[in-house]
């Protein structure tokens, strides 16, 4: 499990992280709240503050099941190989924001 740390962060401040990242590679905050939206079920972004990294991850209401079709490593971990369920969820998300960022189409990086 990582450092519990990335767990107690503000979501917002996770958020600012992902937003960032994507628009450095030219894609937009859209995209990036219909990656959260599509993998999480959380309807609206706005509502989410006030919550932690964790909250967020655990509180989400519906995990696409096609979640489970995001391969791939990050930092040299390969997500479909991690067995704690929440670290799982983050490492999802985190591949989801590098797909994206790395100019895949919405249509491959949403499966």
């Amino acid at each position: 499990m990582p450092d519990q740390s990335v767990y107690d962060m503000p979501f917002e401040k996770i958020y600012a992280i992902f937003v960032a990242k994507a628009e450095r590679a030219g894609r937009t905050r859209m995209e990036v709240d219909e990656c959260i939206r599509w993998l999480t079920g959380y309807v609206s972004i706005d509502i989410l503050s006030g919550l932690t990294y964790g909250q967020f991850l655990s509180l989400a209401p519906m995990w696409n099941p096609r979640a489970e079709l995001i391969t791939g490593s990050i930092c040299g971990i390969r997500v479909e190989t991690i067995e704690d369920p929440q670290e799982k969820k983050m490492c999802q998300m985190n591949k989801l924001i590098d797909e994206l960022a790395a100019g895949k189409p919405m249509a491959e990086v949403l499966r």
